[in-house]
């Protein structure tokens, strides 16, 4: 059976690493460079990089950024936040990333998901899907969370499947920040829906959530902010606590 995935993620605004409730009231969670570091020594099994203001404010992310973190961490690194373009992702890549994670383009022009695969691999691609419940339908969101569009998740999912992604990161809205664990019903139906990794994101408030996501939501990896950026848990103990009650995880 292959090992279970713990992926801290680092939300990234001006130059700071930040966290918020439902995709809003940011809050500063501290120094990039600092919490990079941190999460490469303590056994995470690959890191996350979102420059979560890119797509609202039109602009791409800033690769200075992306290098000082590629250079700290010898762990995968996935990073998102702007990239609309095959070129885009050839700098992304160049500056160190191992993966790149697109979400708003990949609505706009979904060919965008095929071409960066047919280049770089599907394993190199993560389409990152934020979604939202809305009269009991789970509706994929762009631009950081602010503009709905036409697409169901498990429908989104199967279609960037089809494109070529090699993963997901599904990420509920109602959940992001909240602490109240990850909405595994969609976590669920989207993991079960498609034969590519899915990685859940949006809600992790302690331990027991971590193991609900994999157990409950049939997901491949866990992604999560608040409770290791605050050292609320060490990715250690989240680790060992899952292997205790029988999931398989690298330590």
């Amino acid at each position: 059976m292959l090992a279970k995935r713990i992926i801290p993620c680092l939300d990234v605004t001006g130059g700071r690493v930040v966290k918020g409730i439902n995709f809003e009231g940011l809050r500063d969670a501290g120094s990039i460079l600092e919490q990079a570091r941190f999460y490469n020594s303590e056994l995470a099994d690959e890191l996350v990089f979102l420059d979560i203001s890119a797509s609202i404010e039109s602009r791409k992310t800033t690769l200075e950024e992306v290098l000082k973190v590629s250079g700290e961490v010898f762990i995968p690194l996935t990073v998102g936040g702007g990239i609309s373009s095959v070129e885009r992702a050839r700098e992304i890549f160049m500056h160190g990333a191992d993966k790149v994670s697109v979400n708003t383009a990949a609505i706009e022009k979904p060919e965008l998901i095929s071409r960066i695969a047919e280049k770089y691999g599907s394993q190199a691609v993560v389409v990152a899907i934020d979604v939202k419940k809305k009269e009991g339908r789970h509706m994929v969101h762009t631009h950081s969370g602010r503009k709905p569009s036409t697409y169901e998740a498990v429908e989104w999912a199967q279609m960037v499947q089809e494109l070529g992604a090699g993963e997901i990161l599904l990420t509920s809205m109602d959940r992001d920040g909240t602490q109240e664990g990850y909405d595994n019903d969609i976590l669920s139906k989207v993991s079960t829906s498609v034969h590519i990794p899915v990685i859940a994101s949006g809600g992790a408030g302690n331990l027991e959530h971590l193991y609900d996501g994999f157990t409950k939501g049939k997901a491949d990896a866990a992604l999560a902010a608040s409770i290791f950026h605050f050292r609320q848990y060490s990715i250690r103990q989240a680790k060992q606590y899952l292997r205790d009650r029988g999931i398989t995880v690298r330590l």
